[in-house]
């Protein structure tokens, strides 16, 4: 059977194809439409879908709308319960109701009919347990909110989720982070991550106050009472310079949420008895806090969904009626399910373009030389990635070893100077330079504290706190990438290089040719790589 699973209601859009018991392919539609997450998380802008993503999910597959058997809806209408929050509210519900029609226009073929409506958090689950490397684990989901809820915990039991608790709105921890974004000048439903970047320039000196009004209830849920955070730090404008005062708050905000995740998280081992943790929800893309779940928390492992935000659901409503159809899909094979070209079809981009290349008869050996030289590379190989962390299929790669790298990459992206960059390492070299975090850390969804001596030889990847958010290569899995680190280490002495996504600021990740070729004449990247193909900036623009 075929199952086409999309996201549509809040954020972040996507497509995802389950085919006989098999992963297929996934994508967001910014990829696409080169639109940051898609559109703006509004109510009335829940009519947009995915069109383009579910296309091409069916192009990879060699399938017509009328091949699905099944589209999975990751928002349920029938479970949004009291009264619309605001005056376009009841739009989203209204919309979501309409959406097997919308679905139907969209992809011209597909039977209405077909359409099923998975819960939100269920589909999060979903995508989290079931494409977790295990049949049997305990799930917790936490974001911003679904129809009536802001997160599940429960349990994966040969393949069949359990649900434990729920919190109903309006408490939320993700809507809370949230608030906090737009509250220090970011973009909310976007920009979290800068506030768990800018936590750890403070002191969390808010604590105390804090934990009266965000805590949790001893039942698998929590409370979140309003809070008036200018009482801790002025609100501040879009691209005003924050100050100690924001960085305290960031900070505080930051522990009460890691510390109510630890509570929660508790309760849920208490419950299952469970050796083993899956995650997903917008929260879960808090590194940090994953961390501190892994090395604090009762769990020995924690999985978490690579695309754990919305985007994520598409794969989980597909995994999710696969699995009630009797056809399951795990585990979830990596995250690069999304767009790939041929070398073929490369060359005939830069011929087009008519851009200089070269095509190095030992390519790995040709990048470490750029980068040993200390020069930016634009990485773009094989399939994009699903979710929203580059991983070494659309990348920038430096220079670890020279700390003025990672303000020359922010400058490079455009983007804040507190924003760090990770390091990318070979598995089987991780443990020597990394701790506290997990081994192998694929998907760059933890951070691991800089064993002592390294990171003053790697401080382009070092954190203001002592720690990187790392990404382990396995070599079976991106044998380029491992013997790009192999030749680099064989140069610098240096087994680490530095990776930060493929884009400029406010751009999605980088996703096809056009897309590589665009950000390589606009940003000051010295070198594009291109499938096999190197071209060198000097050699296009000249000296």
């Amino acid at each position: 059977m075929k199952f086409l699973g999309i996201n549509a209601i809040f954020h972040d859009p996507a497509a995802a194809l389950v085919a006989d018991g098999r992963i297929v392919a996934a994508a967001e539609e910014e990829r696409f439409s080169r639109r940051k997450h898609g559109k703006r998380p509004l109510a009335f802008s829940a009519w947009e879908l995915p069109e383009q993503a579910a296309a091409w999910c069916l192009r990879e597959a060699g399938l017509s709308p009328e091949d699905i058997d099944v589209v999975a809806y990751s928002y349920d209408p029938s479970l949004v319960t009291g009264k619309p929050e605001g005056d376009w509210e009841d739009l989203r519900t209204r919309y979501a109701v309409r959406a097997p029609a919308f679905l139907a226009t969209a992809l011209p073929g597909l039977d209405p009919g077909q359409v099923s409506y998975v819960p939100h958090h269920v589909a999060h689950a979903a995508s989290a347990g079931l494409a977790s490397p295990w049949r049997d684990c305990a799930v917790l989901v936490c974001d911003g909110r679904g129809e009536s809820v802001s997160h599940l915990a429960g349990a994966y039991r040969g393949g069949e989720l359990e649900v434990l608790a729920a919190q109903e709105l309006p408490h939320s921890l993700g809507l809370m982070y949230e608030d906090v974004t737009e509250h220090l000048g970011f973009l909310r439903s976007s920009d979290e991550y800068k506030v768990m970047a800018m936590a750890s320039y403070g002191d969390p000196r808010h604590l105390e106050a804090l934990r009266e009004v965000i805590y949790t209830t001893g039942d698998g849920g929590f409370r979140v009472e309003p809070v008036d955070w200018n009482v801790y730090a002025k609100a501040l404008p879009k691209g005003a310079a924050w100050t100690s005062d924001h960085a305290d708050l960031a900070a505080s905000v930051q522990a009460r949420l890691e510390e109510v995740l630890l509570e929660l998280v508790r309760w849920l081992y208490e419950r299952t008895g469970a050796r083993r943790l899956a995650l997903a929800g917008g929260v879960a893309l808090n590194c940090v806090a994953n961390t501190r779940l892994l090395d604090e928390g009762p769990f020995a492992e924690v999985w978490v969904q690579p695309a754990a935000g919305d985007s994520g659901t598409a794969l989980g409503g597909a995994l999710h009626l696969a699995q009630a159809y009797g056809e399951p899909a795990g585990p979830m094979p990596g995250a690069a399910l999304g767009r790939g070209f041929t070398d073929e079809e490369l060359g005939a981009w830069l011929d087009v373009a008519r851009v200089p290349h070269t095509r190095p008869a030992d390519l790995a050996a040709a990048v470490a030389a750029e980068l040993a030289a200390d020069r930016i590379v634009a990485w773009f190989q094989g399939r994009s990635e699903y979710g929203p962390r580059a991983l070494g299929q659309r990348s920038l790669l430096a220079h670890p070893g020279h700390a003025r790298n990672t303000e020359r990459l922010n400058d490079v992206k455009g983007r804040e100077q507190f924003r760090p960059v990770a390091p990318m390492v070979l598995e089987s070299r991780a443990a020597e330079i990394f701790g506290r975090g997990p081994v192998p850390s694929p998907y760059m969804l933890f951070v691991h504290d800089v064993r002592p001596g390294w990171a003053e030889r790697i401080p382009a990847v070092v954190h203001v706190d002592g720690t990187a958010r790392i990404q382990t290569i396995s070599p079976r899995e991106q044998p380029l990438m491992a013997r790009v680190l192999i030749e680099f280490e064989a140069r610098t002495g240096l087994p680490v290089v530095v990776n930060t996504s493929l884009n400029t600021a406010g751009r999605p990740m980088v996703d096809d040719p056009r897309d590589a070729l665009e950000c390589f004449g606009s940003a000051p990247v010295d070198v594009l790589v291109l499938g096999p193909y190197l071209v060198r900036r000097g050699e296009v623009f000249g000296s």
